[in-house]
């Protein structure tokens, strides 16, 4: 006979969510997979590993830096402890060259707003989320999301996930491509087209 060990690599963020009932989730998919190894007498998976998997980071170096050194000791960047902002502008962290230009970009429009701010629910749900943007004006409070570079790692349903408990409090969420912002140009473009989001939200009160 056989015996079989199947090895699930799976992204190192999701691994990181996963790891606390990993022993559990093993068991599970062991015993729903040992039933299709009936036809094959001689063959059994005998366990399942679940295990991060390795991907290529071309910031790596950046994040190694930063965290060895404590670079700017603050919760700002940081709630993520699998992908801590290595990037800083101004004094402070961002995890793309894209969110960097759209920060500059909402800089020279003069609004109030903070990259990636630390929020906090307590209670019996505790969590914390780390937003890319909180713009508020005029009474409107935005949350900007900007997605599809190689260090967002979640899916749009996940991020949306991730994001509610600022919309169930009257938050409103806008999502853009990295590639919106990829140029000091395009994020000066988004920003005027986000700003302007706010206006007729504000309009529509």
């Amino acid at each position: 006979m056989y015996i079989y060990t199947l090895y699930l690599q799976i992204p190192v963020w999701l691994y990181t969510q996963v790891s606390s009932g990993k022993d559990e989730s093993e068991e599970k998919i062991l015993a729903h997979i040992n039933p299709l190894t009936i036809p094959f007498p001689k063959d059994r998976i005998g366990s399942v590993l679940i295990s991060p998997q390795a991907t290529e980071d071309k910031d790596w170096r950046d994040k190694a830096k930063a965290w060895v050194a404590g670079t700017g000791v603050t919760n700002q960047g940081r709630v993520r402890s699998d992908n801590i902002a290595p990037r800083e502008c101004d004094g402070l962290l961002f995890r793309s060259q894209p969110e960097i230009y759209l920060y500059k970009a909402l800089k020279s429009l003069g609004v109030s707003f903070a990259p990636l701010p630390v929020f906090i629910k307590g209670g019996e749900s505790y969590r914390r989320i780390e937003p890319d943007f909180v713009v508020i004006k005029d009474g409107i409070v935005m949350v900007i999301e900007v997605d599809g570079d190689t260090v967002h790692q979640e899916t749009p349903e996940e991020a949306h996930n991730r994001t509610t408990m600022l919309v169930y409090e009257g938050a409103h969420v806008e999502r853009i491509k990295a590639s919106e912002c990829g140029t000091p140009e395009k994020a000066d473009i988004s920003a005027k087209r986000l700003l302007q989001i706010v206006t007729k939200l504000k309009s529509s009160r």
